[in-house]
């Protein structure tokens, strides 16, 4: 409306937001040009039926037109253009006429052109008309374009605000957001599109396929994600052989991960601890290193491949987190404790941070890395596969029954942490994170030397004669 009285008042005068049009052109070809320039306008823009474009008199629309209009402009979004578009429409009452407006969005993925004919064959709005797009301007709309996240594709059939509330636990979501859940439906449904949850269209919206894999009630209910649920599988002994259990969730991934916490340490192998002369059942597992490591799991998985999800495998020996997708390009190995994060699935990551799950600060693996050594475990394992991505943690292990290269691993990524912490690796912190003691100095300085000689770690004064006092550092540092 506020576009409409800008191109009326004060002398009538279109703008690059709206087009008059006083009745349905027969010219198909001109239609559709106008469609592909306000989807490739920033925030789109808006025919205006029922003003007559010759002299910008109010003519009006009849009912009976309505819907041929609509039809004929739904038809040509759907068959003539690419990407295809999708408009939405409403009749206004505007100086006693009835005004038809057809808002076409802007597209994402840009530019707009005919369907079945290369980019070239583009439009634009340009001082209130539409015109063939140059070169130069088709270079800068794929500039500013983007293919839609896989986070933004919707997970849903058209749907009304009480199927939606039926399919999604909004008030967990409202809970994790530590906030109010809004009272007014249609605050509501504004709020879920805000939150990228839902993606309205017409008279009615769809779920977008962070909406669903964060808070879906039962994500069997979203045929695309069914194979998304996360699978616990707990083993007999230290291979696949015998399976004691097999669990698949079946809630959205952030209403559902404090329930699998809560499910990992009932099935995780304990040990009793004396704590203030009473007796503490504790999980062999630091719980901060298994949070870390499903959200993990969870957020930097490869949706693009079907058929898999994540999956957390329990052994009497050690627990497996994998996840669909291999490492993002330039990611090493060694390098990711303390990297600066990035994701494959940047709306999933930043959603979990603001419910608490994850922090998006890179130090995530740092936290598992501590929580390890808190508890005297072996060092994390990264297993880069395939088309998959696996880290691994083992139960408690005797310094004399690890290992050299174990041993080599844990010395490294106790440097790193260091690094990590302002401060620097000695032989005493290493003796303090394997739980050994002093006399056992020299085989620990034998072990540091190993890890020098094989390019895990150096001095961090390489000039230093003091074997005692020595400072180390990663190879990096």
């Amino acid at each position: 409306m506020e576009y409409l009285a800008q191109s009326l008042e004060p002398v009538p005068h279109e703008i690059n937001e709206i087009d008059w049009k006083g009745g349905l052109s027969s010219e198909k070809n001109r239609l559709t040009e106008h469609l592909i320039a306000f989807a490739n306008h920033p925030n789109g823009g808006f025919l205006a039926y029922g003003i007559r474009d010759i002299d910008a008199v109010l003519v009006g629309v009849r009912q009976d037109d309505v819907a041929r209009i609509v039809n004929m402009l739904a038809n040509i979004g759907r068959d003539a253009i690419e990407p295809a578009l999708a408009i939405d429409h409403a009749v206004v009452d505007y100086r006693g006429a009835s005004v038809l407006l057809i808002r076409i969005p802007e597209q994402a993925t840009k530019p707009a052109h005919r369907r079945g004919k290369s980019i070239e064959e583009s439009w634009i709005r340009s001082g209130g008309t539409t015109r063939k797009a140059s070169r130069q301007e088709i270079g800068a709309l794929m500039l500013h374009g983007h293919a839609p996240r896989w986070e933004e594709l919707r997970a849903s059939t058209l749907l009304v605000a009480n199927q939606i509330t039926g399919l999604l636990d909004l008030a967990r979501i409202t809970e994790l957001l530590q906030r109010q859940l809004p009272d007014d439906e249609a605050e509501l449904m504004r709020w879920l599109c805000d939150e990228k949850m839902l993606v309205p269209d017409g008279k009615g919206y769809y779920i977008t396929n962070l909406g669903a894999i964060a808070a879906a009630r039962d994500l069997d209910q979203f045929e695309n994600l069914k194979r998304k649920r996360i699978r616990v599988i707990h083993y007999r002994g230290m291979n696949k052989v015998e399976t004691i259990n097999e669990h698949m969730g079946q809630r959205g991934y952030a209403i559902g991960f404090e329930g699998l916490i809560n499910y990992l340490n009932r099935i995780l192998p304990h040990s009793e601890v004396i704590r203030q002369s009473l007796r503490t059942v504790v999980s062999v597992y630091p719980e901060i290193a298994l949070r870390e490591l499903i959200a993990n799991a969870l957020i930097h998985q490869d949706f693009s491949i079907t058929g898999a999800g994540s999956m957390i495998e329990v052994f009497d020996d050690r627990i497996e987190f994998t996840n669909p997708g291999s490492l993002l390009p330039g990611k090493r190995v060694d390098r990711l404790i303390g990297t600066t994060p990035e994701s494959r699935n940047e709306g999933l990551a930043s959603a979990f941070r603001r419910y608490r799950i994850c922090e998006e600060r890179g130090t995530g693996f740092q936290k598992v890395v501590a929580g390890i050594e808190l508890f005297g475990l072996p060092p994390v394992v990264f297993t880069p596969m395939e088309n998959a991505f696996r880290v691994t943690l083992y139960a408690p292990k005797k310094f004399a029954d690890m290992s050299q290269t174990e041993r080599i691993e844990a010395c490294y990524q106790h440097a790193v942490l260091k690094f990590f912490s302002n401060d620097v690796m000695t032989n005493t912190s290493l003796r303090e994170r394997l739980k050994i003691a002093e006399k056992q100095r020299a085989q620990i300085s034998r072990l540091i030397r190993d890890a020098v000689d094989g390019g895990r770690i150096k001095r961090k004064d390489p000039h230093s004669k003091s074997s005692k006092f020595t400072e180390y550092l990663p190879y990096w540092g």
